[in-house]
């Protein structure tokens, strides 16, 4: 029987598999037929009869090829019958065909069976995760469908065998490329299939491909390191670059320009821990997201390509990655030429064949354990046994297990190295190399040498705080200066130094007394001494330096040397300076700024004294408070007025200026005065603001303000109001309170000129009316709203007197803004 698959995509997108099935029993053939290249040419052309006959013996070959392939899996399968039953050759042949008969299955599909019983590699994975798929499909969709399914996972499985005996048996990567295109990927829609070669330097080599054009294959034959490429990507990442559509992502790869929107997958091919090389495939067409048995699926193929390029040489006039050691002989013997401390390192697979671990195969001479242990603990241990902190913040041992892996080399200065002895971590800190050399990894460290790191650190400290060291020997007369010093002085090095004894030639002529007291502590004294001076330089520049130096004496007393240092404090020095003059500054600006609220604070308090005598009228009273700023700097321009108009009408007023200082007080003076000049005219308090909104406007340097304006006739009780951008009065009527309903008005100096709605309210005796200014209720963390609706439920608790209410709002205000507050109230007698 011959078995013929072909491929078809569903509407869903997800590949699904069909399988064909006759009588006799034979290998699977090639999975896509090509056109007949004789199609519409004459059946008696003689062109026509050669294409004919080219096509009938490339279909009698692919056919050969298949029914080795099924004939060899055929034979596995005899033999391990053969072992588990104990028989013959021929009796195995005979029980395979009789429980394929039974099975109601292929003698070739009942073959990978039992090859995958046996085996149980990644091929039978991926086809126990087909199996349990299908399984899942067969319980959500009442078995409809349940034989198409598991015909198509069995389908799968012959494939997969078939390609890995084709990839055994192949005679480089190019035929394993054509076999896994073939006989596994074009099923699930791949047109071509590319297998990349890793090298030591980070290098990539097209060992095999598929699907492409040769002059395409040619071209891609080599990717030098550090090219960003799709099978860059998989290279780097464990679980491999997954790509939708290759056009979105700009990353150039091995036919690009033939399939530029199709997908790509490209996964890492590596066994036992290390990384071979990459398996890329190509989709025509964008990819869908695949279900995990078709991942399973590519992931079996990829380490089958990854046994293939174990044993992978590139081709001759190929660009040659660097010369690698084939096992961990030679490398101990570079080691041991090290000067350095270098671990070897092999690879320690457990039962699965999987990395576990890494076997310190050798420790040079020069090795230094950093808990101080001997060699002979450390060499022959598994890696996280001598180091089990290496897994943890350092990731040692993952560094190990990448560059192990991908053949990339890994460097690290100042890395942390712990170590655990007897349950106590010690640490280290050492510079790190990690290379991979054939089958073995080579780990360098060198343990810092805390004197070396003391000394560039005192080297810096010196060259960051300008210091220069010095030592004078006085009996042989022998100086020496570090490097800095000279730069101090701006000498070259190569000049001689500058002997104590000559330092007044040295230095500014209005320094030689501190000079010469200096030099007599240290040298007459014999006490450590210290000094500030300016120091000339020979090309013309004056540096303030402060030397600090000591004696050093022998046993008789006597003095040998002197040692000290200069440091450079001209910044210093120029600082204070600075500092200095900015504090004079300060200072005057101080004096100033508090003369202007000094003048500002009277000129207030002048003109709105924090307490007044009430205003008394026959049948109105009337009481003002104002509580100035609790900061002098904040003096602002709040201001009141309650004065009877010639007319027999009580004016009531309260404004706001916006802004603090003098030029807010004097800006209060002139609207509050302009206000009660305009009061006389007779007009009523809407006029009485749009006249006072031209004189903020225009003759106040264009000031802006807040106000209410009352009239009060005392003969009918009737207050007519307007505002401009001020908060409403507050009525107080027997135990009930609440602000007046608003009028339309805007706030004075923003436009050149405006209007402002007038309205009226009837009095009653007992009633109180309050105005005030923000001050009184603003708070930064609440609303106007709230701060209003406390205000009301204060006045309701009204006292006795009116002198006592305004008092009592002041004391229960909770205002946090510290601003001027002016309060008038008046009741009705």
């Amino acid at each position: 029987m011959s078995i013929s698959e072909q491929h078809s995509e569903p509407a869903g997108g997800e590949p699904r598999f069909e399988t064909a099935t006759s009588g006799a029993v034979a290998p699977p053939e090639a999975l896509v037929v090509p056109d007949d290249p004789s199609a519409g040419i004459p059946p008696l052309s003689p062109v026509g009869r050669l294409a004919a006959t080219v096509e009938r013996l490339s279909r009698e070959v692919r056919a050969a090829q298949a029914e080795a392939e099924g004939r060899a899996l055929i034979e596995l399968a005899k033999g391990i019958l053969v072992e588990r039953l104990g028989c013959g050759p021929a009796q195995a042949a005979r029980q395979l065909a009789e429980l394929a008969e039974q099975a109601q299955v292929t003698p070739l599909e009942l073959a990978v069976d039992v090859i995958n019983q046996a085996a149980r590699d990644r091929v039978s994975e991926v086809t126990d995760a087909f199996l349990a798929a299908t399984a899942a499909a067969d319980t959500e969709g009442d078995g409809e469908g349940a034989g198409s399914e598991e015909t198509e996972a069995e389908s799968a499985a012959v494939r997969l065998r078939a390609a890995e005996s084709g990839a055994l048996a192949a005679d480089d990567t190019q035929a394993v490329a054509v076999s896994l295109l073939e006989q596994a990927l074009r099923p699930l829609g791949a047109v071509a299939v590319a297998i990349w070669a890793a090298g030591a330097d980070g290098s990539l080599t097209l060992a095999g491909s598929a699907g492409f054009s040769p002059a395409e294959a040619a071209r891609w034959r080599y990717v030098p390191p550090d090219v960003v490429t799709v099978a860059r990507r998989g290279l780097t990442e464990r679980q491999g670059q997954w790509i939708a559509s290759l056009g979105r992502t700009g990353l150039p790869s091995v036919g690009r320009h033939q399939h530029p929107d199709g997908g790509r997958v490209a996964v890492p091919a590596g066994t036992g821990g290390r990384i071979h090389g990459v398996l890329e495939i190509v989709w025509a067409e964008p990819l869908e997201p695949q279900p995990p048995q078709i991942v399973r699926q590519i992931e079996a193929l990829a380490e089958l390509c990854a046994h293939t390029l174990e044993t992978y040489s590139p081709p001759l006039g190929a660009p040659q990655e660097p010369r690698v050691l084939p096992d961990a002989a030679e490398l101990m013997d570079l080691a041991d030429g090290l000067h350095d401390p270098a671990l070897v390192l092999v690879p320690h697979l457990d039962g699965s064949g999987n990395l576990a671990d890494f076997r310190i195969q050798h420790v040079n001479d020069r090795f230094l354990d950093p808990a101080g242990r001997p060699r002979a603990v450390v060499s022959g241990a598994l890696l996280l046994e001598a180091y089990p902190m290496a897994a943890g913040e350092s990731e040692l041992f993952q560094r190990v297990e990448r560059v192990y892996a991908t053949g990339e080399p890994f460097r690290a200065h100042r890395m942390n190295l712990t170590a655990l002895v007897d349950q106590v971590p010690l640490s280290a800190v050492a510079d790190i190399s990690i290379s991979r050399h054939g089958n073995a990894v080579l780990l360098i460290w060198r343990i810092e040498d805390e004197t070396a790191r003391l000394a560039s650190l005192l080297q810096h400290a010196q060259r960051l705080g300008r210091i220069g060291g010095f030592e004078e020997n006085l009996l042989t007369g022998e100086i020496t200066w570090n490097g800095q010093l000279f730069d101090l002085y701006g000498r070259p090095e190569s000049s001689m130094p500058v002997p104590l004894e000559e330092l007044p030639s040295y230095a500014h002529p209005d320094d030689a007394v501190t000079i010469g007291r200096f030099l007599r502590t240290l040298m007459h004294h014999r006490r450590p001494a210290s000094a500030a001076f300016r120091l000339q330089r020979p090309d013309g520049v004056t540096r303030h330096i402060r030397v600090v130096a000591e004696p050093v004496l022998d046993t008789d007393g006597r003095l040998l040397l002197v040692r000290g240092a200069y440091q450079d404090i001209s910044a210093q020095h120029w600082t204070e300076v600075a500092l200095a003059a900015t504090r004079d500054q300060l200072a005057h600006t101080e004096q100033q700024a508090s003369e202007r609220n000094r003048l500002a604070l009277q000129l207030q308090q002048a003109i709105m004294p924090p307490t007044q005598a009430p205003l008394r009228l026959p049948e109105l009273q009337v009481a003002v408070r104002y509580r100035p700023a609790e900061t002098e700097q904040l003096v602002g321009g709040d201001w009141y007025d309650a004065v009877v108009l010639p007319s027999g009408l009580v004016l009531l007023s309260v404004g706001d200026v916006a802004g603090h200082g003098i030029e807010a007080a004097t800006s209060m003076v002139v609207l509050r005065n302009a206000l009660r000049g305009l009061a006389v005219t007779g007009a009523g308090p809407g006029q009485l603001l749009s006249w006072l909104n031209i004189v903020a406007h225009h003759l106040t340097g264009a000031v802006t303000a807040t106000a209410v304006c009352g009239l009060y006739d005392p003969d009918t009780r009737a207050l007519r109001w307007a505002r401009a951008g001020h908060l409403p009065p507050v009525l107080v009527r027997e135990a009930e309170a609440a602000p007046l309903p608003l009028v339309k008005g805007m706030l004075l100096g923003a436009v050149p000129e405006t209007s402002y709605e007038e309205a009226e309210v009837q009095l009653a005796p007992e009633d109180t009316l309050l105005m005030y200014t923000d001050g009184l209720i603003e708070r930064r963390d609440r609303s106007v709203e709230e701060t209003l609706s406390h205000l009301v439920s204060t006045a309701r608790a009204a006292p006795s007197t009116l002198d006592q209410q305004l008092d009592r709002l002041l004391t229960y205000s909770r205002s946090d803004t510290d601003d001027d507050t002016c309060i008038v109230g008046i009741r009705v007698r």
